[in-house]
C-alpha cells in the first residue's frame, strides 16, 4: 500500500497489495487525467496513454481545437457546459443562470489514515491501516473548489473515492449533479454487470455487452431499491470466477443513485457513479460546503470471485462496525409468518417457551404490537405498547423471554406515519407532501419529513422511551414504501430539490444516534425484504434482510446476487415454513436449513404447529449453526455453479482464512436422469496440502475422502445424484494433520 507522487512527471500512483491506479496533470492549465487502472506496476512513466501527442493536443499547442481536446481528454473528474459532450460528473448553475463549470489541479496532501464523511457512511481505518490523497481542483472563474478524496489499504485491493465541493465565491451556487466518482479507459469488448430484481427476487446479475452510447442503473425512488441496485462491474468477455479481468463500482450510500457506463464516438468509456440527478438541486451557499457520498472501486486480475472476495473483506473490516461486527449472532426466531398480526403476550410465550427448547436464543417481535394496529392501515408514528395485545406491558413479555433464557428483538418502521395515527392527526405537515396535491399512499402509508429536526427529534425520544423499557437486545428497522409527491414544510422553495439528499441524512442521523445510545443491541436493517440492502446502511447495521422470499429455491438467485458483492455475515436469511408463503412451494426441512446457513441463520414459521419432524431437526440444524458459522461469517468465498444460469443445481464454498478447511454447500434443485455423477472443481484450498471430508456420513456415496487441494481444484470431485427435487448436501473439508 503507498501513494506516490512523481513531481517530475507529475503523475500519481495509489498502489494496492495487487494493483495500480494512475493519474497524470498535463498542460499549463492542469487538466487531471485518468492513466491507469489495473494490474500493480512498479512503473509510473504512463502519461503517454493519455495521448496528449496526438490531435487535438492540448490547449496549450492547439486552442482551436479546444473543444475537441475536452471531448476526447481522459478526465479523472470532469465538469460540464464547456466543450466535453460525455455525461459530466459535475454540473452547477449560477445565480444568473450559467451551466459551464471545469476542474483544474492546484494542490494534493497526501497523508496516513481516512477522515470520516460528514454526516455520512463510509469505509474507515486508522493510521498505517490506509493511506488517503486529496487533490484541490478549483474552477477559478466561480471560485468553486472541488476535493477528491482517494484512500488505499494495506489489507484490501480497494480505492474509496469521494468528492467535496466547497462555494468560495461571493454569489450562492446551485449544484445540479454531484457524481462521487468517474474512470475514463478504452473499451476493450467489456461486459457490464448489474444487479435488477423486484420485491422478493431481489439482485439478479445479468450481463450484457457494453455498447455505443448510454447504459446504466439508476434509482429516483428515494432508496436504493429493490429494482436495480447502486453497484456495477465491467469485464472482460473471457473473465469467469476465477480469471479475467474485472472492475466494479459499488456506492456507499442508501438514496437515489446512478451507475452508468458510456461508450463514446471514439471507443473509449466512461464509468460513473453517485447521486442520481434527477430532482436534484443543492444550493451551496458562500462558504458552505457539499460532501458527496463514497464510492468503492475494485479490480480484480482474478475474475469477478477476486471481485467479491475483496469487497467482502473490505466490508468485514472497514464498513461494518460495532459489536456484532466480528461475532457471532444469536439465532433468532421472528413471529411474522407464523402469526402475521394476530398475536398476543401468551402466543408469543407460547412460541418462546417451545423455540427456548429446541436451542434457538432470540424471540424477535415483529409489526402489530403498538398503537391500535391490527392490520398494516393504522397507527405507523405510534410507538406505544398495545397493552391489548401485549397483556402485561412489554417489560413483562421481555422479562418472561428472558427467564427461558432467550433474548429479546423488536420491529421497527420509524420512517413512515399511517394517515389513521394520533401523530398523523396532530401534525399531517410532518408527511412528505406536495403542498394541495393529494397525496400518493403506498400499503396505506406516508413517509415522514425527517428533514425536519423537530420530526428526527420526536420520532427517536419515542422510539429509544420503547428501547430503554425492558431489556431489548435487537431492532428490526424496516421501511416499507418508497418516496413520492416530494415536498417539505420546512424547507423554503430554492431547496426543494435537496429533499432526496437530505432525508438520506436524516435517516443516517438517526441510526448514528441508535447505534451510539443502544451499542449492545443488535440491528438488522431491512426494507420491505431487501430494497435497501446497501453498503450505506451496512455501515450502521452489521446485518440486512435479503428479501421477504424466504422460499429455498428462490434464496438460491437471491442469495447469489447478494453474495457477488455482500459478506455472508450481512445477509439476514430464516429457515421459514412450507408451503412457502410467497412462492407456496414445499421444500424439505433439511434444504431451507442448509441455504439459510449461507447467511445469519434464523427462522420465520410458528414452531408449535410444524410438523414433527421438522421439530425434531431444529436442535441438529442449531448446532450446524454454531459449528460452521465462524467458518461461514470469516470465509473467503467462492462461486461454483449457478442455479440462475443452468437451471438444475447451485453450489458455492467457503474456505477459512488459513487454507486449513472449506465448507461446500450443494444444491440440486431438479433431478433428472442421470448416467453418471456430476464433476465439481473446488478452488481455493492450498494446492500442496492434503484434505479430508470430515463429515462422510452425511453423504456416504462418495467413496474418495481423501484429496490435495490441487486435485480439488483442477480435477474436482464426482457428486453422486440425489434423489427427488430440491435435495442438499453440505461437504465439509479439512486438512489432514501430519502430512
Amino acid at each position: 500500500m503507498d501513494i506516490i507522487y512523481n513531481e517530475k512527471r507529475r503523475i500519481f500512483k495509489l498502489d494496492t497489495a495487487h494493483t495500480s491506479y494512475c493519474i497524470g496533470i498535463v498542460d499549463e492549465e492542469n487538466f487531471l487525467g485518468h492513466i491507469y487502472y489495473g494490474r500493480k506496476l512498479a512503473n509510473d512513466d504512463l502519461a503517454y496513454l493519455m495521448r496528449t501527442e496526438e490531435a487535438p493536443f492540448v490547449p496549450s499547442r492547439n486552442n482551436r481545437d479546444r473543444a475537441s481536446f475536452l471531448d476526447s481528454f481522459p478526465m479523472e473528474y470532469t465538469g460540464s457546459g464547456l466543450g466535453d459532450y460525455r455525461e459530466g460528473t459535475l454540473s452547477v448553475r449560477t445565480v444568473g443562470g450559467h451551466t459551464g463549470v471545469s476542474l483544474n489541479y492546484v494542490s494534493h496532501k497526501i497523508y496516513e489514515g481516512k477522515p470520516a464523511l460528514d454526516g455520512l457512511p463510509a469505509a474507515y481505518g486508522t493510521e498505517g491501516e490506509c493511506k488517503t490523497l486529496e487533490i484541490l481542483c478549483e474552477d477559478s472563474f466561480l471560485k468553486l473548489q472541488i476535493i477528491l478524496l482517494y484512500t488505499v489499504f494495506n489489507d484490501n485491493d480497494a480505492i474509496t473515492r469521494s468528492v467535496k465541493v466547497i462555494n468560495k465565491g461571493k454569489d450562492a451556487v446551485y449544484l445540479t449533479k454531484v457524481l462521487s466518482a468517474s474512470i475514463d479507459m478504452d473499451n476493450e469488448g467489456y461486459e457490464m454487470i448489474t444487479l435488477h430484481g423486484s420485491w422478493a427476487r431481489e439482485r439478479a446479475i445479468q450481463c450484457s455487452p457494453v455498447m455505443k452510447g448510454k447504459q446504466g442503473v439508476s434509482s429516483n425512488r428515494g432508496e436504493s431499491g429493490h429494482q436495480v441496485h447502486p453497484f456495477m462491474a465491467w469485464k472482460s468477455r473471457t473473465a469467469t470466477q476465477e480469471s479475467g479481468d474485472v472492475y466494479g463500482m459499488h456506492f456507499i450510500y442508501s438514496g437515489n443513485f446512478m451507475a452508468q457506463i458510456e461508450l463514446t464516438q471514439f471507443d473509449s468509456m466512461r464509468a460513473m457513479m453517485g447521486i442520481n440527478p434527477e430532482n436534484f438541486c443543492w444550493k451551496l451557499e458562500k462558504n458552505e460546503s457539499f460532501q458527496a457520498p463514497e464510492v468503492v472501486c475494485v479490480y480484480s486480475a482474478d475474475g469477478i470471485g477476486g471481485m467479491t472476495r475483496t469487497l467482502h473483506d473490505l466490508y468485514r473490516k472497514h464498513l461494518i462496525r460495532g459489536e456484532y461486527r466480528d461475532k457471532k449472532r444469536p439465532i433468532l426466531i421472528n413471529n411474522w409468518e407464523a402469526t402475521y398480526f394476530e398475536f398476543d403476550t401468551e402466543k408469543l410465550l407460547e412460541i418462546a417457551r417451545q423455540a427456548s427448547k429446541l436451542g434457538i436464543e432470540m424471540l424477535v417481535m415483529d409489526d402489530g404490537w403498538f398503537g391500535h394496529r391490527s392490520d398494516d392501515n393504522t397507527s405507523l408514528g405510534d410507538w406505544i405498547v398495545n397493552e391489548d395485545k401485549i397483556k402485561g406491558g412489554l417489560k413483562y413479555l421481555v422479562d418472561e423471554v428472558n427467564k427461558l433464557g432467550m433474548k429479546f428483538g423488536i420491529w421497527l418502521e420509524p420512517e413512515m406515519i399511517s394517515p389513521d395515527s394520533e401523530l398523523y392527526r396532530a401534525h399531517p405537515d410532518w408527511a412528505i407532501a406536495i403542498p394541495g396535491r393529494t397525496g400518493s399512499l403506498s400499503r396505506n402509508q406516508y413517509v415522514l419529513d425527517l428533514t425536519r429536526k423537530e420530526v428526527r427529534d420526536h420520532i427517536y425520544d419515542m422510539i429509544s422511551a420503547v428501547l430503554r423499557s425492558a431489556n431489548i437486545e435487537y431492532v428490526k428497522w424496516d421501511m416499507n414504501r418508497q418516496l413520492s409527491d416530494i415536498g417539505s414544510y420546512g424547507l423554503p422553495e430554492d431547496r426543494q430539490g435537496e429533499i432526496f439528499h437530505r432525508q438520506a441524512l436524516a435517516v443516517y442521523e438517526l441510526q448514528e444516534r441508535l447505534t451510539k445510545d443502544f451499542p449492545h443491541i443488535l440491528l438488522e436493517n431491512c426494507s420491505g425484504g431487501g430494497a435497501r440492502f446497501d453498503p450505506g446502511m451496512l455501515y450502521y447495521s452489521p446485518q440486512i434482510w435479503c428479501s421477504d422470499d424466504t422460499d429455498a429455491v428462490e434464496r438460491l438467485a437471491i442469495q447469489e446476487g447478494t453474495a457477488m458483492i455482500y459478506p455472508l455475515s450481512a445477509m439476514g436469511a430464516h429457515v421459514s415454513d412450507c408451503p412457502n408463503h410467497t412462492v407456496g412451494r414445499v421444500t424439505p426441512f433439511e434444504t431451507r436449513g442448509y441455504v439459510a446457513l449461507a447467511g445469519t441463520f434464523g427462522y420465520e414459521l410458528d414452531v408449535t404447529k410444524i410438523p414433527e419432524e421438522d421439530r425434531k431437526m431444529i436442535p441438529e440444524q442449531v448446532a450446524m449453526y454454531h459449528k460452521y458459522n465462524d467458518l461461514v461469517r470469516e470465509g473467503d468465498y467462492y462461486r461454483i455453479a449457478s442455479y440462475a444460469e443452468n437451471h438444475f443445481y447451485d453450489c458455492y464454498e467457503v474456505v477459512s482464512k488459513d487454507k486449513a478447511e472449506a465448507l461446500v454447500t450443494y444444491v440440486q434443485v431438479l433431478n433428472r436422469p442421470n448416467y453418471h455423477s456430476r464433476r465439481i472443481r473446488i478452488p481455493g484450498l492450498a494446492p500442496e496440502r492434503t484434505y479430508v471430508i470430515a463429515n462422510p456420513g452425511d453423504w456416504p456415496e462418495i467413496k474418495q475422502i481423501e484429496y490435495t487441494g490441487e486435485t480439488l481444484h483442477y480435477a474436482g470431485i464426482n457428486i453422486p445424484p440425489l434423489w427427488g427435487d430440491f435435495r442438499a448436501r453440505l461437504i465439509h473439508f479439512v486438512e489432514k494433520k501430519g502430512m
